[in-house]
């Protein structure tokens, strides 16, 4: 089977992380402090806040910020349920604004129709690799005094006109769970200009102490292992490459499909760098045969996502009633086919024809 996703890992991270067991420092120490200077300067903001895993940056992010009982938080159905249950954590309300049916980023159109006095934060998605449209996002952030939190969890390196995801809003939040487009086997990151977010977020990831047993604040164990930022820091290294080979992977793949009727390969928007973290096919009325079509033939495949997060159980039974067609209607036929920087020429050009056999 050719996987859908699958981490790199070779000899200098496995290297780095016995430095690490035999150093006897294991925990969170110099490696994460390391991490957090070379990540925030390849983002290029002043802090980042190594975190145990993407959600727990999310939820650290809003709690830094100060949103909670009784704010409302704007964010995406289109996305894992990870983005929406932050808001959660912390007391707030999720507010599901629509996508657009190009790029399944977060609409900004349709998230001033839901601007509340209650809002203070929008959550923006940069989906499969793809930025969200951030310029007219910060433009309402600006005009309703509204924090604007990234979740960037699957757009390591993307640009937005010059600019890369995590440096835009008030704070970003990067996952490196295996999957993505680097790994420290689980983790996260917390970017920001900020001063005071990046201050709370520090104090909050390990317990609330602002001094050696002096708990200030009811905090959590939300760090980083000086392991995982071992990984992190090889990782980090390889990054460009990983993604010029995802971006040139992709370009191969619309190449030999985007001539195919019955099926749409990925939209990307003017100005930006999409890192390719999923290539998703829109596939209307046979999402599911080419699916089933291709994991017969040993492709792997994926559904980011199968129905949109007010949809989830959890949502259902909170009473969450949102109306987003254009989320809908993608969860009903998108298909994510491997694009990953592991794959062979031979393997990506056995997943484009198979692909094709199915149209054809």
């Amino acid at each position: 089977m050719i996987p859908v996703a699958t981490p790199i890992i070779d000899e200098e991270e496995i290297q780095e992380v016995i430095k690490v067991l035999k150093s006897g420092f294991i925990a969170q120490g110099p490696r994460v402090a390391e991490f957090e200077e070379k990540f925030a300067a390849y983002v290029g903001t002043e802090h980042a806040v190594a975190t145990s895993s993407g959600t727990t940056a999310l939820h650290l992010a809003l709690l830094a910020a100060g949103v909670g009982k009784g704010d409302e938080v704007i964010t995406t159905p289109f996305s894992f349920a990870a983005t929406a249950n932050a808001a959660l954590y912390v007391g707030a309300t999720p507010v599901f604004a629509d996508i657009d049916p190009l790029t399944y980023n977060i609409d900004p159109e349709r998230i001033e129709e839901l601007i509340t006095p209650s809002t203070r934060a929008i959550i923006p998605v940069h989906l499969y690799g793809q930025p969200a449209d951030m310029d007219p996002i910060m433009d309402l952030a600006a005009d309703h005094d509204i924090l604007v939190i990234e979740d960037a969890a699957q757009a390591h390196g993307a640009e937005y006109h010059g600019r890369k995801v995590g440096s835009m809003g008030d704070a970003a939040c990067f996952s490196f769970y295996p999957t993505k487009n680097i790994t420290t086997g689980e983790g996260g990151i917390i970017t920001t200009d900020d001063d005071e977010i990046a201050e709370m977020a520090r104090i909050l990831r390990a317990h609330g102490e602002t001094e050696r047993y002096r708990h200030t604040y009811l905090g959590y164990n939300f760090r980083m292992t000086d392991i995982s930022a071992a990984i992190g820091i090889a990782q980090l290294g390889k990054l460009e490459e990983f993604n010029s080979r995802r971006i040139e992977n992709a370009a191969y793949l619309t190449s030999q499909l985007e001539d195919l009727e019955g099926v749409s390969t990925p939209h990307i928007a003017a100005g930006v760098r999409h890192v390719f973290h999923q290539y998703t096919l829109r596939v209307p009325g046979s999402r599911d045969e080419l699916m089933g079509f291709l994991n017969e033939r040993g492709v792997g495949t994926g559904i980011h996502y199968p129905r949109p997060i007010y949809r989830q159980e959890l949502y259902q039974r909170l009473g969450f009633d949102a109306r987003c067609p254009v989320s809908e209607a993608a969860a009903a036929e998108v298909l994510s086919i491997p694009v990953h920087p592991a794959l062979t020429s031979e393997e990506l050009e056995t997943v484009a024809d198979t692909v094709r056999e199915f149209f054809e």
